[in-house]
């Protein structure tokens, strides 16, 4: 399955936004992702399992728990292919930046005068 396939479902996605704040079992990713979709879970089960095959996630038992965390590579592979379309939008968002940077300047340039 190609990475966008994968990271194409919105299950899927926040499964990786939930493991990447650490390792989660596949019970607490399961009631989270329940809750979220209201999906059964056997189905959030099987979106694990994509996310295993496809090598987005890892999985490790301990004791009677399975312990699932992101896998970086696939990630890694994926920002690669983006790297040729981020010319579209970082002079857009390093002109942004500027603009909110004068903005505040000339904010507090107002506050000063204000105060004086």
């Amino acid at each position: 399955m190609h990475a966008f396939d994968v990271l194409g479902d919105p299950v899927r996605r926040r499964i990786l936004e939930l493991l990447a704040n650490g390792e989660m079992t596949s019970g607490a990713v399961c009631a989270v992702i329940r809750e979220e979709f209201g999906i059964s879970q056997p189905a959030v089960s099987q979106h694990l399992k994509v996310l295993r095959d496809s090598g987005f996630a890892t999985v490790r038992p301990e004791g009677t728990r399975r312990l699932y965390a992101v896998d970086p590579a696939p990630l890694r592979d994926v920002d690669e292919w983006l790297d040729r379309f981020r010319r579209f939008w970082t002079p857009h968002l390093d002109a942004l930046g500027t603009e909110l940077a004068r903005g505040r300047r000339e904010r507090r340039l107002r506050e000063q005068r204000s105060d004086e």
